[in-house]
């Protein structure tokens, strides 16, 4: 994942980082609010580490896959919806819903 990603749903990764970083604290998380280099000095106090190891712990950590509650998103579902289009035949529109292709009915309107 690339820092973007974390910035723009910060709120979003607290759990994430209090599960890498038990040391932290939501209220400070929040005081943070996604800059980077806070971030760094932030985590590099908690721990008690140098700056360069913290930033080294948290390239690795980003490194990682984004958490599946950040990836539900809905701004990440249209992303995605959107990057489906070069499977999506032409004439199609990749939004369309797929109702369509039929529900089996063993539950009637369950969207499957």
């Amino acid at each position: 994942m690339k820092w973007v990603h974390v910035r723009d749903n910060w709120p979003a990764f607290f759990e994430a980082i209090v599960e890498k970083w038990p040391e932290a604290d939501d209220s400070e998380l929040e005081e943070i609010d996604g800059d980077q280099r806070a971030f760094i000095a932030y985590i590099a106090e908690v721990t008690g580490q140098d700056v360069s190891e913290a930033k080294d712990e948290i390239r690795e950590w980003l490194a990682g896959e984004i958490p599946s509650d950040i990836v539900m998103d809905p701004i990440h579902d249209n992303h995605s919806i959107a990057l489906s289009a070069k499977y999506v035949g032409e004439g199609e529109d990749e939004y369309d819903d797929d109702a369509r292709f039929g529900d089996d009915d063993e539950v009637p309107d369950d969207g499957d």
